[in-house]
C-alpha cells in the first residue's frame, strides 16, 4: 500500500502458535457505504435497461437489477485490500494460501461494517548454525572401462528397434489402454499406455505407481489380453482420491514387444563418429562430467543433511499437508535440471509417491532452511543463469530451448527451477567453505548409509 493511500480498515492479530495467526478485520460502513456509491454510479453511466437509453435508467431500478452482483463484486474488493494492509501492518510474513471458514457466509448489510476474520500462516522463526567449516566427504574415483560398456549397452537399447513377440516375457513392453480405479472413482484412462514386465525383480510400476509384486500379478500377457493388477495407493498420490486407497489397474494389452539393441558401429555411424572406439572415448567424456557433477551433488546432500538435523522448528500445518504434490513436481524438475533422462525420471517419482510423508516435511523444512541461507549469503539468480539451466537441460532432453521454456512457463514449473537453482546456490555457498576429505568408494559407500537413514537421498554407489 502506497503511503499516500488512505486505509479502508482496521485489524487485531492473534497469535495462534509459532506459525498460525488470525486477523479479526473491520471494514466501516462509511468506507462501504462509499464503494457501494462508486461502483452504481460507474454502472449508472454504462448500463443498457428495455425502455431506456444507455445511462438514463433509474438507480432504483438499476439497484434491484444488480444489486447482490454489484454487493459480491464489492465485498471481494474490500477484502482483498483490507486483508493486505492488515497483512503489511502486522508486518506478517505470510506463506501459503489464507484461510477462512466464515466469509463465504459474510454479507454486507446497509448501515453495518463488514467484520471477518482470516487465518493465516506465517514463515517460521528459527537460528541458523555456524556453517562455516563443515566436515564433508567426497568419494574418488574413475570412469572405468566397464562403466562405459554399461553405457554403450544402455545406448544401444534406446537406439535399438521393436519387435512384436506372442508372448510378453521379463523385460518386454507392453502397450495399450490402462485404467486405474480408487472404487468407482477413475484415478487415470490412458491410451497408449506402456508397462515394462519386471525382469530382474518383482517389484514395477504401472500408470506411475510402484506395485510390488507387478511381475506376479502380470503373469505372461498376450496381444489381446486385458490384466488386472491391485495394489495400495501411495499416500503421497497427486489424486487425493488414490491416497492410501485400494487401486484397481485393469489394462487391455494391445501390443507386446521386445528392443532388439543397436550395433554400437551403427550409432557411431549415425552421430558422425568414425568406429565404436570414438563413441567409447566421446562417451567416457561425458561420463567423467557427469561424475564430477555427481561428486557436487553428493557435498550438497551432505549439508542438507547437516541442516535437517541442525535447524528445529515447527513447520506450517496446512502447508505441510499440501506439500507432498509439489514435492513430486520440486523432485521432477530437479531431476529435469540434473539431466537424468526421462524415464530414470518417471520410476523415481513412482518412488517418491510411495515414500512416507515424512519426505515431504523434510523438503519443506530444507526450503525454508535454504531460503534463509540465501539471503544471509546474500544469494541471488540472474536471468542468464535462469536460461542457461534451462539450454543445458534441453540440450540433454534433445529439446529446443525456447520450446522448453514455454513449457516450464506454461506448466507453472518455471519457478521451481529458479527455486532450485537459488538452493543449489545456496548449499554451495556453504560446500565452498567446507572442509573437504576425499575418501575410497567403499568408505563413501558406509558414510552413505548415514545420509539413507536420515532420509537424504545420498545418490548412486560411488563404485558406478
Amino acid at each position: 500500500m502506497s503511503e499516500t493511500a488512505e486505509k479502508i480498515s482496521t485489524s487485531t492479530v492473534k497469535e495462534n502458535g509459532p506459525t498460525s495467526r488470525t486477523l479479526s478485520i473491520e471494514v466501516s460502513a462509511d468506507t462501504i457505504a462509499e464503494r457501494l456509491g462508486e461502483s452504481f454510479d460507474a454502472l449508472l453511466t454504462e448500463v443498457a435497461l428495455p425502455g431506456f437509453r444507455k445511462g438514463h435508467a433509474p438507480r432504483g431500478l438499476v439497484e434491484k437489477r444488480f444489486g447482490d452482483r454489484i454487493r459480491e463484486e464489492a465485498k471481494g474488493q474490500l477484502v482483498s485490500t483490507a486483508y493486505s494492509e492488515a497483512v503489511e501492518e502486522h508486518g506478517l510474513k505470510v506463506v501459503g494460501d489464507p484461510f477462512s471458514e466464515q466469509l463465504d457466509l459474510v454479507e454486507i448489510v446497509d448501515g453495518e461494517p463488514l467484520k471477518f476474520e482470516i487465518e493465516v500462516e506465517i514463515l517460521p522463526e528459527f537460528e541458523v548454525p555456524e556453517l562455516d567449516g563443515l566436515a564433508l566427504k567426497r568419494p574418488t574415483g574413475e570412469v572405468t572401462d566397464e562403466m562405459i560398456s554399461a553405457e554403450v549397452e544402455k545406448l544401444c537399447l534406446a537406439e535399438g528397434e521393436l519387435e512384436d513377440r506372442e508372448v510378453g516375457e521379463p523385460g518386454d513392453y507392453l502397450t495399450g489402454r490402462g485404467v486405474m480405479k480408487a472404487g468407482e472413482t477413475v484415478i487415470h484412462d490412458i491410451e497408449g499406455a506402456v508397462v515394462q514386465l519386471p525382469k530382474d525383480k518383482d517389484e514395477g510400476m504401472i500408470l506411475g505407481v510402484l506395485v510390488s509384486d507387478l511381475k506376479k500379478q502380470l503373469g505372461s500377457p498376450k496381444p489381446g489380453d486385458e490384466v488386472t493388477v491391485s495394489t495400495k495407493g501411495p499416500e503421497n498420490h497427486e489424486n487425493e482420491a488414490a491416497r492410501g486407497a485400494d487401486l484397481v489397474v485393469t489394462f487391455v494389452v494391445e501390443t507386446v514387444a521386445r528392443i532388439l539393441p543397436a550395433e554400437a558401429s551403427v550409432i557411431a555411424e549415425r552421430v558422425g563418429m568414425a568406429d565404436e572406439a570414438a563413441l567409447r572415448e566421446a562417451l567416457r567424456g561425458q561420463m567423467e562430467q557427469k561424475l564430477e557433477s555427481d561428486r557436487g551433488v553428493l557435498l550438497r546432500q551432505q549439508v542438507a543433511k547437516h541442516l535437517l538435523e541442525n535447524v528445529d522448528f515447527e513447520l506450517p500445518k496446512r502447508l505441510t499437508a499440501r506439500q507432498a504434490s509439489s514435492v513430486l513436481e520440486r523432485r521432477r524438475a530437479e531431476l529435469m535440471y540434473r539431466g537424468v533422462d526421462a524415464q530414470k525420471i518417471e520410476e523415481n517419482i513412482a518412488r517418491l509417491r510411495a515414500a512416507s510423508a515424512q519426505d515431504a516435511v523434510r523438503e519443506l523444512k530444507l526450503l525454508f532452511i535454504l531460503s534463509r541461507v540465501a539471503e544471509m549469503k546474500e544469494v541471488s539468480v540472474s536471468e542468464a543463469e535462469l536460461n542457461g539451466a534451462i539450454v543445458g537441460m534441453a540440450r540433454r532432453q534433445n529439446q529446443r530451448p525456447e520450446a522448453l521454456r514455454d513449457h516450464l512457463i506454461k506448466s507453472g514449473q518455471i519457478n521451481t527451477i529458479y527455486q532450485q537453482i537459488m538452493e543449489q546456490k545456496a548449499l554451495d555457498a556453504i560446500v565452498a567453505s567446507a572442509k573437504v576429505e576425499d575418501v575410497t568408494a567403499d568408505e563413501w559407500n558406509e558414510h552413505a548409509k548415514t545420509l539413507n537413514e536420515a532420509g537424504v537421498t545420498a545418490g548412486e554407489d560411488a563404485s558406478g
